[in-house]
């Protein structure tokens, strides 16, 4: 197995004590850092029940996503060579086959922040989110045509539209709790969202929630889902048991 389970490596100066994945049984782990930057652990799961478990305390300052209002877009020949990986299409973000649609929609707003804005406004209203309609194989453009989704669908298809606007856009996975947020609170989960390249550095946006939030905490990040699995298997295992939690203390 390879576990995505530790805090990226851009909040470990938060944490108080050590981010440990802890394994029942104990394993070897072998601790690695991708092509991403992700904090990745490979190890060997024993034949048998095998649970997997995070734990830790984080310093959060409680401040909202940054606003980058009036923030600029870069023509594509100023952009910073690592940026550009983030242009191209990728496994869930197929932007062959939505580029005719992204100009369609988005030709006439103002580069930049705002576009960005209106392409997350517009995934925000026309998918609908569902648990129950989460599938693993479907693409952005699926989403696009079948408007529904969880919130890895909705990120897939902003960042699809951002990078047919030729705006540089990367998947985030992490905890997003509902600290702050009005209740009842659902079940906690693993959230996705998207970082834009604007202004000469990289902004959040979140077009599953679509209006800023606080306690916002990075695991990895990639050009899709398929570059950040949180546990990426092989060889045959069953789920049964999933559990998340971000609280405050």
């Amino acid at each position: 197995m390879i576990a995505l389970l530790n805090v990226h490596h851009s909040r470990v100066d938060d944490l108080e004590g050590d981010d440990l994945l802890e394994t029942v049984p104990d394993v070897a782990q072998t601790p690695y850092i991708d092509g991403f930057g992700n904090v990745c652990t490979r190890l060997i799961a024993p034949v048998g029940k095998f649970v997997l478990k995070s734990d830790g305390i984080i310093l959060d300052d409680g401040s909202e996503d940054e606003d980058c209002r009036d923030a600029q877009q870069h023509p594509i020949e100023d952009l910073p060579s690592d940026t550009l990986v983030y242009l191209l299409g990728s496994r869930y973000c197929d932007t062959d086959l939505l580029s005719n649609e992204a100009w369609r929609l988005f030709e006439s707003t103002e580069p930049g922040s705002a576009r960005v804005k209106a392409i997350c406004d517009f995934v925000h209203r026309h998918i609908t989110f569902g648990y129950l309609e989460a599938r693993a194989t479907r693409t952005a453009s699926e989403a696009f045509h079948e408007r529904r989704g969880v919130c890895r669908d909705f990120t897939h298809l902003a960042i699809a539209l951002c990078r047919c606007m030729n705006i540089p856009a990367r998947y985030c996975t992490g905890y997003l709790s509902d600290i702050g947020e009005p209740l009842p609170h659902p079940s906690g989960d693993f959230a996705a969202w998207m970082e834009v390249y604007l202004s000469g550095r990289w902004w959040v946006f979140d077009p599953r929630n679509n209006s800023p939030r606080i306690g916002r905490i990075l695991i990895a990040r990639g050009r899709d889902a398929a570059d950040v699995p949180l546990l990426q298997n092989f060889g045959e295992s069953d789920l049964l048991e999933f559990r998340v939690w971000t609280e405050e203390l």
